[in-house]
């Protein structure tokens, strides 16, 4: 499966079997809108490189998971921003796949029922 497609089936999870009072969006951050001249207008406008792909709420608690496919790598910025949002009190972590990103939003509390 590709990032996309990964991140769309963990969406289709979270819509099903999310949690009741759950909030989850993917941030439209970063990517195109961080090359060549715009990223200073863009970084001045709040957007940050390295964001993750889910970024969810649930009872006071903030939770970030960066997705990668099986043969993707985190960029230096992720790593960061996984490190920066532990550090700061929420949860973040980066997964490989879906089974690996369903099973923390498990852990997490954050969905109702098993992997199936």
């Amino acid at each position: 499966m590709t990032e996309n497609q990964i991140q769309k089936a963990v969406f289709d999870h979270i819509r099903q079997r999310g949690v009741p009072g759950v909030i989850a969006f993917h941030p439209k951050n970063g990517g195109i809108h961080q090359r060549g001249r715009r990223r200073g207008i863009n970084a001045g406008l709040g957007v940050k490189s390295g964001v993750s792909d889910i970024i969810a709420l649930y009872r006071g608690k903030a939770y970030a998971i960066e997705l990668k496919a099986e043969k993707g790598r985190p960029t230096v910025e992720q790593m960061q921003f996984v490190s920066d949002w532990n550090s700061a009190g929420g949860f973040a972590t980066i997964v490989v796949g879906l089974d690996q990103a369903l099973k923390v939003l498990e852990t997490w509390g954050l969905l109702r029922g098993g992997v199936s």
